[in-house]
């Protein structure tokens, strides 16, 4: 089972975010969260909270399973680019120069590496009167 989790609007730039999604993408949580929770990165605390975000998601889904034996894993995470301010910067001579603030959004997919059990169901046997 699957368990999305969303960031939008985020101010910072997607080029800088990329970077910290990149070195969690494939991790199993456990050790993702300890590599946002140390790393000094602008993008790594808000990446924490939405990987916290996911995980309650999953429990959400799963309630019949514990979360130590799903053994999840972060199966996707993308970052794309969401929308620009422009403001403008006085320069020499009359002159402006455009400045771009840019934001982005961030989607994270969890997924479990163990095979989640299913629930079997017995058909019922017709006793003989």
């Amino acid at each position: 089972m699957e368990a999305i989790a969303k960031l939008n609007n985020v101010p910072t730039s997607p080029r800088k975010m990329r970077l910290v999604a990149d070195l969690v993408r494939g991790e199993k949580v456990n050790k993702a969260l300890n590599i946002l929770k140390f790393e000094p990165k602008q993008g790594a605390a808000r990446l924490e909270k939405l990987l916290l975000s996911a995980i309650s998601n999953w429990q959400n889904k799963n309630e019949d399973v514990n979360l130590e034996d799903a053994d999840l894993y972060v199966k996707s995470i993308t970052v794309d680019s969401g929308r620009v301010l422009k403001r403008l910067r006085p320069a020499p001579q009359g002159r402006a120069h455009r400045i771009r603030k840019r934001s982005n959004h961030v989607t994270m997919i969890l997924d479990s590496a163990a095979p989640v059990e299913q629930k079997e169901v017995t058909k019922d046997k017709k006793e003989d009167k």
